[in-house]
């Protein structure tokens, strides 16, 4: 079959949702299906990434909301455009690869945007990967990955014969945490005390918590005459690799990594991870690890606040 993913990544958006989203169509792909991707321009998206994993992708054109813009929903600006506006875009697209599944994974998108694609291609079905449960869908499948969720959470939002798939046993995780699980858990029932930090906040961490946490460490390690093997992981869209970089040096045993393809293994190997409470989250519960979490925008809590 053919799939069409709508997806961003951005400085805003983060890099979340793009990338389970390529969990996703890896496995589709390697089921012999077809799978596009449509992204908007924004600063920080991942096309050329999603060009790596070799997928076809098509981007649209980057633009700003007008200061005078109604939001729709509470992630509007997401989109850098109206609701409207964004499907009309994507709509010559779409025209022309007559897919017969729409994935959806984008906070400013909602029934409106789906019921036009439905009119455009009456013979589209549609899934929907959403965290928050604020907002109308018209959708065949709505996908909620988040611990804790249950169906009311959706009463109301979908209609009766959307097909419901929540919790943490829908989890988009890649194979390689199914291959480092057990050789993870294993390893635990012997550490006693933390000696390994694994710091991940995000794909962009826009605000550069990443600093603030070397920093309490480097004081907290200094004032307990103590010493970590920390490890740092970023994305290459993140904004401020160079002064995270610039400090991770002058600190000992601390390294950082740029777009780690070998996640599930570092994690595996930390005793305690220190990192947002998003989609990444999953991934360190998949492996046991202990975490601290942060929560760095406001569509985390939900996430933070289950766990």
């Amino acid at each position: 079959m053919k799939f069409v993913i709508r997806a961003d990544a951005s400085l805003q958006i983060g890099s979340g949702h793009a990338m389970r989203c390529l969990t996703f169509a890896n496995v589709l792909a390697k089921n012999g299906h077809d799978i596009t991707f449509i992204c908007r321009e924004h600063d920080g998206h991942l096309a050329d990434f999603i060009g790596q994993e070799g997928f076809d992708s098509h981007l649209l054109a980057k633009s700003n909301f007008a200061k005078n813009f109604e939001k729709s929903h509470a992630h509007s600006e997401w989109l850098g455009v109206s609701e409207h506006d964004d499907f009309a875009a994507c709509e010559p697209l779409l025209t022309d690869l007559q897919p017969d599944w729409l994935i959806i994974d984008h906070y400013a998108i909602g029934k409106d945007w789906e019921q036009q694609a439905k009119r455009l291609l009456p013979n589209v079905k549609i899934l929907v990967i959403d965290d928050l449960a604020d907002r109308e869908h018209d959708c065949e499948m709505l996908l909620d990955q988040n611990f804790g969720r249950v169906m009311n959470d959706y009463q109301g939002l979908v209609s009766e014969n959307c097909r419901l798939l929540l919790g943490t046993r829908y989890s988009l995780l890649r194979q390689e945490f199914a291959e480092w699980r057990q050789f993870s858990l294993s390893r635990r029932h012997n550490i006693t005390a933390p000696k390994s930090i694994l710091i991940n906040l995000g794909g962009v961490d826009k605000d550069n918590v990443t600093l603030k946490v070397l920093q309490a460490l480097q004081a907290y390690m200094l004032q307990q005459d103590i010493t970590f093997a920390i490890t740092v992981v970023m994305g290459k869209t993140a904004p401020h690799i160079a002064s995270v970089q610039a400090f991770a040096n002058q600190m000992p045993n601390c390294q950082v990594i740029i777009n780690a393809n070998n996640m599930a293994e570092l994690m595996a190997n930390a005793d305690i991870a220190i990192g947002a409470s998003g989609s990444t989250t999953w991934e360190r519960c998949c492996l046991g690890l202990p975490m601290v979490l942060l929560v760095l925008a406001d569509n985390q809590k939900v996430i933070a606040k289950a766990l």
